[in-house]
């Protein structure tokens, strides 16, 4: 059972990928890209979503310091450019400029695969009855990449690996809390429906609000122990 002092450690680590990955703004989001399509469908969108990103994330977690090595990247110059990516999307948290991009993109996405269905429907309707087509998957594209494990969040996983480099339990628990933040996202999904209807605009900028203030503040943090490691 971890001790008082790791989860003092641990509920900042969830706190902030919780605050990036945005699993309550991505609820529209997942709406907006499921529509029409069944309950099944929506639950496999979901589940596959949140298990690529967890892989991704992972994945940059573990050897991101390596594939930055390669290009002659050291920690210190990560932790100030990523805590600057980071304060940008503070930012727009606070002025309510990231749901609306999100928005914005979904509904462009959605747009695209109408677009696409109806001209593979035109094409169809001149071919010989077949079974029903299967919907268009969205779990890898845009959901995994690049909602869910954007820049942004293999900026901060790799951030936070890097602030535990002398500590493999705290690595293995940053990686740990990456997964129960997909669990987080993929609960908000399946319940989508629920989620919605129960969390009104103006709470969901309050919260998004809240949790940007929290963001920024963080950010300078990594940005302040970035220049610390640098020059000090």
């Amino acid at each position: 059972m971890p001790s008082l002092d790791m989860l003092a450690e641990l509920i900042p680590i969830f706190v902030t990928l919780f605050v990036i990955v945005d699993p309550l703004g991505l609820v529209p989001v997942f709406i907006v890209l499921t529509q029409g399509t069944n309950a099944a469908h929506r639950r496999r969108m979901a589940v596959r979503a949140c298990i690529t990103s967890f892989l991704i994330l992972a994945t940059f977690a573990v050897v991101g310091e390596s594939v930055l090595g390669i290009f002659g990247i050291h920690m210190p110059a990560f932790r100030i450019s990523g805590g600057t990516l980071l304060f940008l999307i503070a930012l727009e948290m606070l002025f309510e400029r990231r749901s609306q991009k999100r928005n914005q993109r979904a509904e462009q996405v959605h747009q695209e695969l109408e677009d696409e269905h109806d001209l593979d429907q035109q094409i169809e309707a001149s071919k010989p009855a077949q079974d029903e087509e299967e919907p268009d998957d969205i779990s890898i594209f845009p959901m995994s990449i690049p909602f869910l494990a954007g820049p942004g969040s293999i900026a901060t996983v790799m951030l936070l690996m890097g602030r535990y480099q002398d500590s493999v339990v705290m690595q293995v628990s940053v990686v740990a809390v990456v997964g129960l933040v997909m669990l987080c996202a993929l609960t908000m999904f399946l319940l989508s429906g629920i989620v919605a209807k129960r969390l009104s605009p103006t709470v969901a900028t309050v919260i998004s609000r809240l949790l940007g203030m929290i963001l920024a503040a963080l950010a300078i943090q990594f940005i302040i122990d970035g220049i610390k490691q640098a020059f000090f």
